[in-house]
């Protein structure tokens, strides 16, 4: 069976970025699964593997126009540490550097957001995707490909979508960054 909208799709693959640093790794053991052509994963990934059937092999390359655009440097911005106060005091256990953070702009659309640095009165904030301003090099193979099941499809309908996000919701402007 090929790859084509509505079917279920098993696939190992590394994901490297301009100077060979491995990003992600799907395995055997723990595959990345999806339906193909229901939004789930990047168009432009999705255009690459389209037609491949069980055990084809596959190597390819995404600019960041292709995957999660350039890198802005305006995302990056300085939040007052007193918005991450819980009962008042500054919540160190989860603002750390380094941590992604579910946050909502002032219009009510969720994203997240990584910590950069903390400074004495501010929390420096990224809000890029992680992967925007790459170019993606993926190489991976088709493990399975079928009609899902009754059971597939309520899985990934309670994997809030695919994105990562959370959100059952999710839309292209939910602001997740997964789109």
């Amino acid at each position: 069976m090929k790859i084509s909208d509505e079917k279920f799709v098993s696939l190992t693959y590394d994901l490297t970025v301009d100077g060979g640093e491995l990003m992600e790794r799907a395995t055997v053991e723990n595959p990345l699964k999806f339906m193909f052509g229901m939004g789930m994963m990047l168009e432009a990934f999705e255009k690459n593997i389209e037609g491949l059937e069980t055990g084809e092999k596959f190597s390819f390359v995404l600019k960041p126009e292709e995957a999660y655009g350039d890198y802005y440097e305006e995302n990056v911005v300085e939040m007052p540490k007193h918005i991450f106060n819980i009962d008042g005091k500054f919540d160190e256990e989860r603002i750390v550097e380094g941590a992604t953070l579910p946050m909502m702009d002032s219009h009510g659309r969720r994203l997240m957001g990584s910590v950069l640095e903390l400074k004495p009165e501010v929390v420096v904030m990224d809000f890029n995707h992680p992967l925007a301003g790459e170019t993606l090099h993926f190489d991976g193979e088709v493990i399975d490909v079928h009609v899902p099941t009754p059971e597939e499809i309520a899985a990934l309908a309670n994997e809030g979508g695919g994105c990562g996000c959370g959100d059952d919701a999710c839309s292209d402007d939910c602001g997740c960054g997964c789109k």
